[in-house]
């Protein structure tokens, strides 16, 4: 017997559908959640706005990285390898800290 994946209708309203802009990002975790902060940084600003928060379980956290994964491998072999560039007076790309890696670990 074939298993199937039920399908589903997505509603994207219209104050979403936009979306929102972020270039960086903190994530966090509890023992049953992965909290990702989505944040907007600017130039010579001294403060920050959290764009969006996200609030999943370790288990779609996971999931999420495999998807994420797979899209960027497809993105790659359509589009091309993908590569950091520093920005202007900083190190080379690989001297740059990865702003999506580290976090924080709530209690």
């Amino acid at each position: 017997m074939e298993n199937k994946p039920k399908e589903f209708k997505i509603e994207v309203p219209a104050e979403v559908a936009s979306g929102r802009y972020s270039n960086f990002a903190v994530i966090s975790h509890s023992p049953n959640e992965v909290f990702i902060d989505f944040i907007t940084l600017a130039p010579n600003m001294p403060q920050a706005k959290v764009e969006s928060r996200i609030i999943m379980t370790p288990d779609n956290a996971r999931n999420l990285l495999a998807a994420l994964s797979d899209n960027l491998k497809k993105y790659e072999a359509t589009f091309g390898e993908i590569r950091r560039i520093a920005p202007v007076g900083q190190p080379g790309p690989n001297d740059l800290p990865n702003p999506f890696a580290g976090g924080s670990r709530l209690n």
